[in-house]
């Protein structure tokens, strides 16, 4: 039932100045179908749904009224972008969303001179703006730059602004002024009684964000209808005329605007799978091992449940981290601090300071943003703050921007920081035990998004002994050294390098630091040929090997050591296992490298003969 929808007037809009050919009384009829467009594509390829329906109409207004690209339109996040993908040249494109050589889902500049600035992470727009605005300043050009700042984020709102305005809003002196106005308004007539209340809707609004934003230095109007394009078009046109800047215009949408399912949802449809689009039904993927992520917030809840010290701390990602359920379960010692990552890890550390046992689940990617706080406030002064690292390794549909692929080395190469990645669910159970159990300093666990491999779930978690590895597999010539959750692949590898003559052993580090330097050791002068394999970038595991071999020598009597890591790029878009191919680091990859390093080794040793 995903049918491309009827649009006739949309079909005439190929590029933003073909939108500003239309009159402005068929504006109603074009975002009508654009919306329908965007419900329909995505119901194909699934993605960011909710947000997009939100701003449809003032997409429409901003290219209406705007001259982009002369004219920058920066996005925050940019998971809103469907609707403008749309208006500016890809809508034959739109249905390879998140797909495979398929359009971005986010901003990106690589794709369209109307993607002046990429977007997938929050709170980028502001800095990257104001960088367009000096820039433009200082070349003397003309041209306008806007930028769309949003609070369509996957959780409520938890910062101390909205707080503050809201305070605002409900003090004593407001409330005053509005009793007295209401008192007054009874007196009216029915019209005009009307018309005060929303004269004090408007007057809320003012006071929420004008007096605020006005102390900071913009020009503020607003709020205003984001869905009612004869508040909006006449409004931009005024900002774009004016004389003087910045302006802030304050557009109040509906995440999910119109589409039923998507506004009876209580995430409004935020992130969806392929869909039916006249029942909203999501296509669901077949029953199957539960999700690394899910498997992590139920062995945290047991930790908790055995440990009243053990707490956790999310940077708006409660659901995303599966921290959602552990604040169900004990919504005294989650904390959500909302995008402020940097604030995340050094919250934990002040945590950890005073006695608490804090898990600071983040995603490996948005991890990134507090790298000084991990060094300076953490790693530095050796506080036991566990760092759950979600997203780990390549992430699919979401591409470069959210993989997790630097975590191991940016981690990896802190004194006293422990790293540690599952092979499957049931190491991560393990894992998160010993990070629970460790006080001695930092620890941080890894994990891939998706689901696990199907193993038998440990009824007791077992503590394992930091930075002790365990053979899976034994053999004589070759040995896989694995990281993470290749292993399946590293065991697949061994069964057809057995079928072929060659005796290998798999290892599972599960310490990427501190190594197990005894079993590796051993394993590369017992072996002709040794092969490290792991999820991240240059500079993790494989690395940290090399540097062990050779530091102790272990390189120089023949051994064969390669790595096999993520290559040096930002890999786009894929399904994973196209990925993890294209990046080598799959079965077959394996017995190419063990292979041809066997090659190589036959010929110098014919050569020496």
């Amino acid at each position: 039932m995903n049918d491309r929808p009827q649009t006739p007037l949309l079909d005439q809009v190929i590029w933003p100045s073909d939108l500003r050919a239309l009159k402005p009384e068929q504006l109603r009829q074009l975002a009508d179908e654009l919306r329908q467009e965007v419900i329909a594509a995505v119901g194909v390829t699934g993605g960011h749904l909710g947000s997009g329906l939100g701003v449809v109409e003032l997409t429409t207004a901003i290219h209406y009224v705007f001259d982009t690209p002369n004219d920058k339109l920066i996005w925050d996040v940019g998971h809103q972008c469907y609707p403008h993908k749309i208006l500016t040249g890809r809508r034959d494109r739109i249905r390879t969303l998140r797909q495979g050589g398929g359009l971005s889902g986010f901003t990106k500049r690589a794709e369209s001179e109307y993607d002046p600035f990429g977007a997938a992470h929050a709170s980028t727009s502001i800095s990257a703006a104001l960088g367009f605005c000096a820039a433009r300043d200082q070349a003397g050009r003309d041209n306008r730059v806007i930028l769309n700042d949003n609070d369509m984020s996957i959780a409520p709102p938890v910062g101390g602004l909205s707080g503050y305005l809201a305070r605002l809003v409900s003090s004593r002196e407001f409330l005053g002024l509005r009793d007295l106005a209401k008192k007054l308004a009874r007196k009216l007539p029915r019209p005009l009684h009307n018309a005060a209340r929303k004269t004090d809707e408007f007057a809320r609004g003012m006071a929420m964000g004008g007096t605020l934003f006005e102390e900071l230095g913009f020009y503020y109007v607003g709020p205003i209808d984001g869905h009612n394009l004869d508040q909006l078009i006449p409004v931009l046109e005024n900002v774009r005329d004016a004389a003087e800047g910045p302006c802030l215009v304050h557009v109040v949408t509906q995440k999910g605007k119109g589409y039923g399912p998507a506004e009876a949802a209580d995430d409004k449809y935020h992130g969806v799978q392929k869909f039916d689009v006249i029942t909203g039904t999501q296509a669901k993927a077949p029953p199957g091992p539960p999700s690394y992520t899910n498997v992590f917030a139920q062995a945290l809840i047991a930790e908790a449940q055995r440990d009243p010290a053990v707490c956790a701390i999310t940077a708006a990602m409660p659901s995303g981290t599966g921290l959602d359920k552990f604040a169900t379960a004990f919504p005294d010692r989650c904390f959500d601090v909302g995008i402020a990552e940097q604030h995340a890890v050094t919250f934990a550390a002040g945590l950890a300071a005073q006695g608490m046992r804090p898990f600071c689940a983040i995603y490996s990617t948005f991890l990134q943003r507090a790298y000084d706080q991990v060094v300076h406030d953490v790693a530095i002064q050796n506080l036991p703050v566990r760092f759950a690292i979600d997203r780990a390794g390549l992430v699919g549909a979401d591409g470069s921007t959210h993989a997790g692929s630097f975590d191991v080395t940016y981690l990896a190469t802190l004194p006293n920081m422990v790293v540690m990645a599952a092979a499957d669910e049931a190491e991560l159970v393990h894992m998160t035990h010993t990070a629970a159990c460790h006080d001695s300093g930092p620890i941080a666990l890894r994990y891939p998004r998706g689901n696990g491999t199907g193993v038998a779930m440990p009824a007791i978690p077992e503590r394992l002994d930091i930075g002790k590895g365990r053979i899976v597999r034994d053999g004589r010539q070759v040995a896989i050294l694995s990281l993470g959750t290749r292993l399946e692949e590293a065991l697949k590898a061994a069964e057809a390098l057995e079928a072929r003559g060659l005796s290998t052993t798999v290892a599972d580090l599960r310490f990427a630091k501190p190594l197990d330097e005894a079993m590796i050791r051993r394993l590369l002068t017992t072996h002709e040929v040794a092969v490290t394999i792991e999820e991240g970038a240059i500079g993790g595991l494989g690395a940290h090997v090399l540097t062990l071999a050779s530091d102790l020598g272990l390189i120089d009597n023949g051994l064969k050591l390669r790595t096999l890591r993520l290559p040096d790029l930002f890999q786009d878009q894929d399904k994973p296992e196209k990925q993890y191919a294209d990046a080598r680091l799959d079965a077959d990859a394996i017995i190419d490298t063990v292979l041809t390093a066997l090659r190589h080794n036959s010929v110098g040793t014919e050569a020496r003969a």
